[in-house]
């Protein structure tokens, strides 16, 4: 692995450092393998990282400049995770090892309490679970979102958190807290409510039913939750008597917000996900090579269809910011549409 080349040019240009300066050294990688169920076949690499704000590039589609990220790699094993590719940049494999090496940055509370206090650093909102979960399954074991939480709180410094792991609940006082001093945002994702696509194409992750429950608690809480409804999976997610059962459910647990997003299959995902389309729906193949030919992403037409479809049952289930708070009205299901399963969808131009 080439840690000493991995550099802030690579993984995130840093604001009080020289670009050619190393991320971490090789003598500061402790590898450990733990005897416990839940994290057979893993390994972790502890290092001690040399920055942990890092700024989004300038050419990002994100609406968001700074992210703090503890880990590299997940045990969500989402066979469509865009964030693969970065494992590359440690000569790591992007596929099975995405999902069983990870990198865990130990000292990221004390860096994030040290770099917010400088006197460069203006409080720039921070986001978290932009790259992998921060509450993936290590975090119950290496628990750095408390002290990075902590940080923040202390400085009154904005941030938002999106996340697939139950685990944020552990963290529900710092949240309020935090909430109290500055903005805080935070978006649950939740694509799609099958469980059985779950089980294949979210394995290491939370069921969607228990991903709900932590938006309802957390609104509960007086901690108001969106749900990022992401990926829209074309041809196995995207009929609309499953859009309609993932809007409804996420409606009932007081989501004030949903927002789709269709699938994008950047390189490194893309390998990983075709690999695995084509052993669970080889009959979809086709239709995907197709469908993004021009690209990582779904065509814009194909995106505003889905946009309209998802937006317009939102509004009939009450989810919008202008009804946060409130308690949804949910309509009793009608006649049940009859479900396609994984057959063909009628693709029509809006």
């Amino acid at each position: 692995m080439r840690w000493e080349n991995l550099t802030a040019e690579t993984g995130g240009t840093r604001h009080d450092r020289p670009a050619d300066a190393a991320l971490f050294g090789a003598d500061a990688v402790t590898t450990r393998t733990f005897d416990t169920p839940e994290f057979a076949g893993i390994t972790f690499h502890e290092i001690r990282a040399r920055t942990i704000l890092n700024r989004v590039p300038g050419a990002s589609r994100m609406p968001f400049e700074w992210t703090v990220n503890p880990y590299r790699g997940c045990t969500h094993a989402c066979v469509y995770c865009f964030a693969r590719k970065t494992h590359g940049y440690l000569d790591l494999d992007t596929g099975i090892g995405f999902d069983t090496q990870i990198v865990v940055k130990v000292n990221a509370p004390e860096l994030l309490r040290r770099q917010l206090a400088s006197p460069r650093w203006h409080g720039e909102h921070v986001a978290m679970g932009t790259n992998v979960d921060c509450y993936q399954r290590a975090e119950g074991r290496y628990r750095l979102m408390p002290g990075i939480l902590a940080a923040l709180r202390d400085r009154a410094n904005p941030y938002s958190i999106l996340t697939k792991g139950t685990l944020i609940l552990r963290d529900l006082d710092l949240l309020r807290q935090s909430a109290e001093v500055t903005e805080v945002g935070v978006s649950v994702s939740v694509g799609f409510t099958d469980t059985e696509l779950w089980r294949t194409v979210e394995p290491g992750a939370p069921a969607p039913a228990r991903r709900l429950d932590v938006v309802r608690t957390l609104t509960d809480h007086g901690i108001g939750c969106g749900v990022l409804m992401a990926p829209v999976i074309p041809f196995l997610s995207d009929e609309p008597a499953r859009l309609r059962a993932t809007v409804r459910a996420i409606a009932a647990a007081g989501a004030t917000s949903v927002t789709p997003l269709a699938l994008h299959l950047r390189p490194g995902a893309r390998e990983w996900f075709m690999a695995w389309l084509g052993q669970h729906h080889p009959h979809l193949v086709r239709r995907y090579e197709r469908l993004y030919a021009d690209g990582s992403y779904a065509p814009k037409w194909y995106q505003r269809r889905i946009t309209r479809q998802v937006h317009e049952l939102a509004e009939e289930y009450g989810i919008g910011p202008t009804r946060a708070g409130m308690r949804r009205r949910i309509p009793q299901p009608g006649p049940a549409e009859e479900p396609t399963g994984s057959g063909p969808t009628q693709l029509t131009l809006i």
